[in-house]
């Protein structure tokens, strides 16, 4: 099967028109981003990489990142890292990946080069003076080298899944995948030339890649990249770029919640929509933000291994339902029972998916795919319901429910319902060990004003079943995440019940 390719997103955009601007570093027009993009894959191939070999790329949000990762992905296969690792994380992911180039900005990225194996080429990025990205290193290259354009089966991008519990799967994501990833989301929020994506979301992760950057540069439009997230500078930033959307978890949704006294911000007035996806965002979160920013909400379903996004709450004038992550969206979305049947509307069961963004396997791990697919669906590990239009309600992680003497509770219930409480910030529910129940229901909140842990507890059981009342409340400062801003219940469980 071929398909189409990241490169051909980049020729919807006029050569003159602004496809990426840097605040207060370069901007680059949809002409000068198809140049570097071809010099810097010539330059990698220079370093003899080609069709198949992986290249690390450890940068933050910049011009350079996006550059780096559409030339990678044209010469060879781009692996982006998280910049924060640890030096035993970058040895282990650069291992994992196989990398053969590691690619840093100039004079940066210590920990990754202390852990860089001797075969692996060291590659320094920068942007000169002319707005020009220049790559150097001390690896032997041949001038003389070029690349070709890939084909829809090359594999453009690995990333890890985030491996709570196991060892994280190698995702290798194809061409094919992405391009059909970046249409999708292209076509679901009717992006165009006049649209501007403010991105906050990192570029080592598969939601700012396409939702962010992939999928605005396919509309043609404008992407508006700072270096990382700051909720002082974000409505300073959309008023002067004149943003008109942004997706981000719902993490930095709610720091901007917190920054916000009620009124409108500044700049809020351009939005067409906000986005959420990669973590559940509560229908109270969805609500503050409608109110004070102005803007419809459309929470979205995504995962690595459908390159993103599968299912998404519609624009208005169509329903965008609080509670769901709404339709599928250029994936096929069912449910599967406990005995592997497709169960009809309104049953509880496995959320499964296929589709053109959808991996064909993981990398070099059959064990893997034998667990994941099931006669030509993928199994998500999410549980899940479809009504009768079509609308998705995620009721947790299969692996994160809590079964409690035999009574299997949801913990995104429990969240939904302390966070119903005014001095209740963040909520996270999730399994504690019992000698008698197996599991008890335990739960985290970060507190926005004090309240007494009783009431709080009052609160809950006025709107919960008895056995679904949290027996131990955790008062916290902050509730443990990934890099991404992703909660995992199996980490908030272990961080806390160690203590």
């Amino acid at each position: 099967m071929s398909g189409g390719t990241l490169l051909k997103a980049l020729e919807h955009g006029a050569a003159k028109d602004p496809a990426l601007v840097v605040p207060g570093g370069p901007q680059l027009s949809y002409g000068q981003l198809r140049e570097q993009v071809s010099m810097a894959a010539d330059r990698l191939a220079q370093h003899g990489l080609g069709r198949g070999d992986r290249v690390a790329l450890v940068l933050p949000n910049s011009a350079e990142s996006v550059v780096l990762f559409l030339a990678a992905a044209v010469v060879g296969t781009a692996a982006p890292l998280n910049p924060a690792y640890k030096e035993e994380e970058f040895r282990f992911y650069l291992q994992d990946t196989a990398a053969r180039a590691l690619v840093v900005p100039r004079g940066e990225g210590e920990a990754a080069r202390r852990a860089l194996p001797e075969d692996v080429a060291l590659i320094e990025a920068r942007i000169d003076h002319h707005g020009q990205l220049v790559l150097e290193s001390e690896h032997p290259s041949d001038p003389r080298r070029t690349t070709a354009a890939p084909h829809g089966d090359d594999v453009a991008l690995v990333l890890h899944t985030s491996g709570t519990t196991s060892r994280p799967k190698l995702v290798p994501l194809r061409q094919r995948n992405l391009a059909a990833s970046t249409d999708n989301i292209a076509a679901t929020y009717r992006l165009g030339a006049e649209d501007v994506a403010l991105c906050v979301m990192p570029l080592f992760h598969i939601h700012g890649l396409m939702a962010s950057v992939m999928a605005t540069l396919r509309s043609g439009g404008t992407v508006v990249v700072p270096p990382r997230f700051d909720p002082m500078t974000f409505w300073p930033t959309a008023t002067e770029h004149r943003a008109t959307w942004y997706s981000a978890v719902p993490t930095i949704h709610q720091l901007l919640l917190l920054r916000n006294r009620g009124e409108r911000p500044p700049g809020a007035d351009r939005l067409r929509f906000i986005r959420s996806s990669s973590s559940a965002l509560s229908p109270e979160t969805m609500r503050q933000l409608e109110d004070r920013f102005g803007a419809p909400v459309l929470e979205a379903y995504g995962m690595t291994e459908a390159s993103h996004q599968m299912a998404s709450n519609p624009l208005p004038p169509e329903d965008r339902r609080p509670g769901t992550v709404g339709k599928e969206t250029g994936v096929e979305i069912g449910i599967l029972g406990e005995a592997g049947e497709l169960l009809a509307e309104n049953l509880v069961g496995e959320v499964v998916i296929r589709g053109p963004s959808v991996i064909d396997g993981y990398a070099d791990n059959p064990q893997a795919d034998a667990a994941a697919f099931t006669e030509g669906w993928f199994r998500t590990g999410d549980q899940g319901v479809l009504d009768a239009d079509g609308y998705l309600a995620l009721v947790g992680r299969l692996k994160e429910m809590i079964n409690r003497g035999g009574e299997k509770i949801a913990p995104r219930e429990i969240d939904e319902v302390l966070l119903q409480h005014p001095a209740v910030g963040e909520a996270v529910a999730f399994g504690s060990p019992h000698p008698a129940w197996g599991e008890e229901v335990a739960a985290a909140v970060v507190l926005k004003e004090p309240i007494a842990e009783k009431e709080l507890l009052a609160f809950a059981r006025e709107r919960l079943a008895d056995y679904k009342v949290p027996r131990k409340l955790y008062i916290v400062e902050a509730i443990p995440r990934t890099a991404t801003g992703k909660i995992q219940r199996r980490s908030v469980a272990e961080a806390l019940t160690e203590k």
